[in-house]
């Protein structure tokens, strides 16, 4: 998949470039744009269509509007794109009106970059799973997307792996099956390290197990992604 294309809209500039390079530091995310006003996030997305954007990380208070109304005028404009909320703003008025317009995350200021990237993380995550097909064939596709981006489905790692690693390894599978070697030769990680998280996927149920027919010896066992 893609790098995800995000637009970050904050009125403050420190904050704003913060934003920006918490971005870039997670992998599989750049930044296209910057915007400090809502006019200007709404002239950025007009000029590109909404074609080159993905995810907005958008401040609700900036100086000319509030966030919601930007949310509410990308919807009504049918703008596509995902909104990642990035605000102080505590109002419980608030936060319902952001869910009932779509955002897929809340994160209130001040934050830690291990709070942003989880964040993003997940919002990869599920966007992986959305652009995997076209349809769902079962409710629990359907539960474990919507899992994936509230977290319900976040487990404890078992000791000795950790989160960036297993984002690396979910990359490398992308869409079809892979063998723990070649996913060590994408990742850059030893062999015996990608099986274990390999293994770990398939008993999280983020992944299935097959052998692989056609060469010569013994079947090689290769993993895919559910």
């Amino acid at each position: 998949m893609s790098d995800i294309r995000v637009l970050v809209v904050e009125d403050e500039p420190l904050l704003a470039e913060a934003h920006r390079a918490y971005t870039e530091r997670v992998p599989g995310f750049v930044v296209v744009g910057v915007a400090h006003t809502a006019r200007e996030a709404m002239a950025a997305l007009r000029h590109r269509g909404g074609a080159d954007v993905d995810l907005v990380l958008l401040d609700f208070r900036l100086p000319d509007l509030h966030g919601l109304e930007v949310c509410r005028a990308l919807r009504a404009a049918a703008h596509s794109v995902d909104v990642l909320a990035v605000t102080s703003a505590r109002d419980l008025a608030v936060v319902r009106s952001a869910v009932s317009l779509g955002v897929t995350h809340y994160l209130l200021k001040p934050f830690t970059f291990a709070a942003f990237r989880d964040k993003l993380e997940r919002y990869a995550e599920y966007r992986r799973q959305a652009l995997a097909k076209d349809e769902v064939v079962a409710q629990h596709e359907v539960d474990r997307m919507f899992a994936t981006l509230r977290g319900a489905d976040r487990h404890t790692l078992p000791k000795g792996l950790d989160e960036q690693t297993l984002h690396r390894v979910l990359s490398a599978l992308g869409d079809g099956g892979l063998s723990a070697t070649e996913v060590s030769q994408r990742t850059g990680i030893s062999r015996v390290t990608a099986r274990r998280y390999l293994e770990y996927l398939v008993s999280a149920d983020r992944a299935i197990r097959a052998p692989r027919y056609g060469t010569p010896g013994r079947p090689e066992v290769e993993y895919r992604p559910v």
